[in-house]
């Protein structure tokens, strides 16, 4: 099984590595013997689920939808007709393109807490050379 080290499994998981080794202390996640110590990769998705669940919808509305990534909006774009918006939640950046009409009645400026939800029939997942 893969295994992570601190350093990248705080990248992975969107925090630092302070956290991580705050997680280990407090037995939430578990290392190897190896040295230096890394996070199984089971036990990394596993919390990385426990993060996903705690970050809930501001809205408290209920979805179909499975991607959801709540976030802080960090930019807005509105030119003519349409409107881009950026979206960032934990390490993740979403960019969402609507009509400019959509983002006014929003009210979406930089720093609103927004949810962008992710409806897509294809999804591509690309892993490591190794």
């Amino acid at each position: 099984m893969q295994s992570f080290r601190i350093a990248r499994a705080a990248q992975l998981l969107g925090v630092s590595d302070d956290t991580v080794r705050r997680w280990i202390d407090q037995g939430l996640l578990p290392i190897t013997d190896a040295v230096p110590a890394e996070i199984p990769g089971d036990a990394l998705a596993a919390r990385a689920l426990a993060l996903a669940d705690e970050a809930t919808d501001p809205g408290g509305t209920l979805s179909s939808a499975r991607n959801r990534f709540v976030g802080i909006v960090t930019r807005v774009q509105i030119d003519g007709l349409m409107a881009q918006i950026d979206l960032q939640s934990g390490p993740h950046r979403v960019v969402s393109l609507m009509s400019a009409e959509a983002a006014r009645e929003l009210h979406l400026e930089v720093g609103s807490l927004a949810t962008a939800s992710v409806k897509a029939t294809h999804v591509v997942v690309d892993v490591p050379k190794g």
